[in-house]
C-alpha cells in the first residue's frame, strides 16, 4: 500500500466517524451508549491486535493509573462530548471543529512552558485559527447561528483532545509499554469510564441501521484507526500522520452533504478553510541553520 493510499484511507475511516455518531443518534441511541459501544468494540480490536503482536497488557499500578487520566481526557470525555454537540450539529461542522485540536495543543504548551518557539508565522497562525472558528460561530448573527450549547461542547472535545495529548506525551508514552498493548489498555479504561454515562442518558432504542454504524465506529473509525495511525507514525513520521489531520474536516464535510444531505454554508467553508491554514502555519517550524562549508587546505 503507497503512503498516499494508506493516508487517504486513514482519513476517510477517521473522517467518517462524525458521520457515525450522527447516524446513530438519529437512530436512537443516547451519547453515552455511543460512548461506551465505541470504546468497547475499539478496546476488542486492539486487544486482538495486541495479542497477535504478542504485546501484553502493563501491570503496573502506575502506568494504570496515568492511564484513568489519559482516556479520560483522550477518549471518554471527547466521545461522549462529540456526541452531545451532533444531536443538534451537523456531522460535517463537528468535524471542522475537531480541527482545532493543534490550536488548543499550542496554547496548552504556551500555558506550561513546553512551547518557546513562537514565531510571527506561528503566533499569526494561531490568531488566524481562531479566527476561522469564530467564523464558523458568527455570534454576530441574528439568525440561528452556530452558538448553541451542542456547539460548545465540541469545542469541549477538542481542548480535552489537546489536554490529552499533552499530558500522554509527558506522563504516558516512551515508558516500556508496547503501543498496541498502551492503546487497548487505555481504550479498555476509557470503557469503564464511560459505563455511568449509560443510565444518564436513558434507555437507547436500538434500530439496525444504529447498531450497524456504532459498529462501524467502534471497529473501525476508533480502534482500527488507533492502529494504522500508530503504523505511519512508526513507518513514515509524524509529519506524514499529522497531515491525516489536515482531511477529516474534508471527509466529514463531504459524507455530511452526500450522506445526510447536510447544507454547505459559505460561511462554514470558508471558516474550515481559515481554520486549516491557521493550522498549518503554527506548525512551522525553524529550519536548523546551516554549517558554513569548511575551507579545503592543499
Amino acid at each position: 500500500m503507497t503512503s498516499a493510499i494508506r493516508m487517504g484511507v486513514l482519513a476517510l475511516l477517521w473522517g467518517s466517524g462524525f458521520l457515525w455518531i450522527k447516524i446513530s443518534l438519529n437512530e436512537g441511541l443516547t451519547p453515552g451508549w455511543i460512548t461506551f459501544a465505541r470504546s468497547l468494540l475499539g478496546a476488542a480490536v486492539l486487544l486482538a491486535l495486541a495479542h497477535g503482536a504478542g504485546q501484553r497488557l502493563p501491570r503496573d499500578r502506575g502506568t494504570w493509573g496515568r492511564l484513568v487520566i489519559a482516556a479520560f481526557l483522550c477518549n471518554a470525555l471527547p466521545f461522549l462530548l462529540f456526541s452531545v454537540g451532533e444531536q443538534t450539529v451537523d456531522s460535517g461542522v463537528a468535524g471542522v471543529l475537531n480541527a482545532t485540536t493543534p490550536l488548543w495543543s499550542l496554547l496548552i504548551g504556551l500555558v506550561l512552558g513546553t512551547e518557546r518557539s513562537l514565531r510571527p508565522a506561528r503566533l499569526g497562525g494561531l490568531a488566524l485559527g481562531f479566527t476561522g472558528v469564530l467564523l464558523i460561530f458568527a455570534p454576530w448573527s441574528t439568525g440561528p447561528g452556530l452558538m448553541t450549547w451542542g456547539a460548545l461542547a465540541l469545542i469541549g472535545a477538542s481542548l480535552s483532545y489537546a489536554a490529552a495529548f499533552a499530558y500522554m506525551a509527558r506522563r504516558l508514552t516512551d515508558r516500556g509499554t508496547a503501543p498496541l498493548a498502551l492503546s487497548a489498555a487505555q481504550l479498555l479504561t476509557a470503557t469503564a469510564l464511560g459505563t455511568p454515562a449509560l443510565a444518564a442518558g436513558g434507555r437507547a432504542t436500538v434500530t439496525a441501521a444504529g447498531l450497524l454504524a456504532v459498529l462501524v465506529l467502534g471497529v473501525f473509525a476508533t480502534g482500527l484507526t488507533f492502529h494504522l495511525n500508530y503504523r505511519m507514525i512508526a513507518e513514515e513520521g509524524p509529519t506524514s500522520a499529522a497531515t491525516v489531520g489536515y482531511l477529516l474536516p474534508v471527509v466529514s464535510v463531504t459524507l455530511g452533504a452526500l450522506v445526510l444531505d447536510e447544507p454547505l454554508t459559505a460561511r462554514v467553508l470558508t471558516g474550515m478553510t481559515v481554520v486549516l491554514v491557521g493550522v498549518g502555519l503554527t506548525r512551522v517550524r525553524r529550519r536548523p541553520a546551516l554549517r558554513p562549508a569548511g575551507r579545503l587546505t592543499g
